[in-house]
């Protein structure tokens, strides 16, 4: 397996990012690691949409899937059922949120073993053939931040970004007044809970992390937000809802 994932997956991020780093007027780390985030981020970006389109398709369908449960809590087959229905009269697949997630995993792991590596100041002994092979990338980047090192600008950025792009995600309570709409709200607060604490675990972690990583992060995040930007923009679905008019905030029925 170990033999696998440096094959396909860390040296030819490496590699990349040593041709990014050597092609460069200057050779600046930091610029590399743009340049690199964006190209990753165009290669995935099919898996990118399609797990954000799903991730969004399924929050859409909450109140409806919230009512199946209180409807058919007795009747576990029965609710089973209407919940393929649900998924087959909308179109959505549950399981295709997360696949493309865990098919990105191993691009994820490499880039993370690649900067640590690297950055760590370690050998750079995957080097293909026909990529000239710099001996050592220098760790400072834009003149002035040396990312071999830790630095708390950079993770309260990273956190910063991860907070925009949780935001950025719909989390509507609910619009219908039933006893489903309780497990609905409770939901809506543990999303919110999620974007204060997801956030603060990003800066925690970034700050234990070489900074390029925490850098990477922060691009990478960045970029995402983009990414959801334009697809919610482009879905023919918000356009839909756009002219519904305003959301009716629920209440609990006790």
């Amino acid at each position: 397996m170990g033999g696998f994932f440096n094959t396909f997956f860390y040296e030819p991020i490496l590699n990349l990012l040593v041709f990014i780093y050597n092609t460069l007027p200057g050779s600046d780390i930091g610029w590399s690691i743009v340049i690199l985030t964006i190209v990753i981020k165009l290669i995935l970006y099919p898996l990118s949409k399609k797990s954000i389109e799903s991730q969004k398709a399924l929050q859409d369908l909450q109140p409806k899937i919230e009512e199946i449960k209180r409807k058919y809590k007795d009747d576990k087959e029965a609710m089973s059922k209407a919940m393929m229905d649900l998924y087959k009269t909308e179109k959505v697949n549950p399981l295709s949120s997360c696949l493309p997630l865990l098919i990105q995993l191993p691009f994820f792991w490499a880039i993370f073993r690649v900067f640590n590596d690297e950055l760590s100041g370690k050998t750079l002994d995957m080097i293909y053939p026909f990529i000239v092979n710099p001996g050592t990338m220098n760790p400072i980047a834009f003149g002035f931040v040396d990312f071999s090192e830790t630095n708390i600008v950079l993770a309260i950025l990273a956190g910063a970004s991860q907070y925009f792009q949780i935001k950025m995600m719909p989390n509507k309570p609910a619009a219908i007044k039933s006893e489903g709409a309780k497990d609905e709200n409770m939901m809506a607060m543990m999303n919110k809970q999620m974007l204060y604490i997801m956030p603060v675990l990003t800066v925690v972690i970034c700050m234990t992390l070489p900074s390029g990583l925490a850098f990477y992060w922060f691009v990478s995040t960045i970029l995402t937000l983009a990414q959801q930007w334009y697809i919610f923009r482009n879905n023919p679905k918000n356009k839909e809802n756009s002219g519904q008019g305003q959301v009716i905030e629920g209440e609990i029925i006790k």
